[in-house]
């Protein structure tokens, strides 16, 4: 049992790695031209899901935001975006009660300079914590604990859309290699 239970968590480490550092101290890698302009955080909707402890609309509003300004403001590219994100739902369990923490979040990418949207729907931003010790974090730790893990699955996303669509200033791979055809011979190898 203890075994499958090591294997398990191995497992779910290895599909949480990524490029983005969780780490804040690391420095940051790249992110095209992304700079941030603002971060705005709404909680119109704010649902408390389940048996939960109470958070404010506020509440919730003021440690979102600080952690995408501790993400995003490291980021240092030449064109200005907008991130908009609304707090959906959240539980915060207490310490007795089965069930996971969590938040919900909507998240929309103005372009500044064009005063256009990136995304025209949403994107939903989900973080569940299936693993983690509610008996030594009070309230504020368990909230600060989503928004910063939230942040960071904002960042997994932008990353993934600067990919495949080629937002902050295009497709990396895609400008290399018209580099590469531009630095080669008009007629050949020779």
């Amino acid at each position: 049992m203890i075994r499958i239970l090591v294997a398990f968590s191995l497992v779910l480490g290895l599909a949480a790695c990524s490029d983005v550092p969780a780490d804040l101290s690391k420095p940051p890698v790249a992110l095209g031209d992304f700079k941030l302009g603002h971060a705005e955080v709404v909680a119109p909707n704010l649902q408390q899901l389940l048996v939960s402890r109470e958070a404010t609309k506020e509440e919730w509003i003021k440690v979102v935001d600080e952690a995408m300004e501790q993400r995003f403001r490291r980021y240092e590219g030449d064109k200005f975006y907008h991130i908009g994100i609304s707090v959906e739902a959240y539980s915060l369990p207490p310490p007795v009660v089965p069930g996971k923490s969590a938040l919900a979040l909507h998240v929309t990418v103005w372009d500044d300079a064009t005063q256009s949207k990136l995304n025209t729907k949403p994107e939903p931003i989900h973080v569940i914590k299936v693993f983690e010790s509610r008996l030594s974090k009070n309230r504020d730790e368990q909230m600060q604990g989503l928004a910063l893990e939230a942040a960071l699955l904002i960042e997994k996303w932008l990353r993934e859309e600067q990919e495949t669509k080629g937002w902050f200033g295009g497709l990396p791979e895609v400008e290399e290699a018209a580099e590469d055809i531009a630095e080669a011979p008009a007629d050949g190898p020779s």
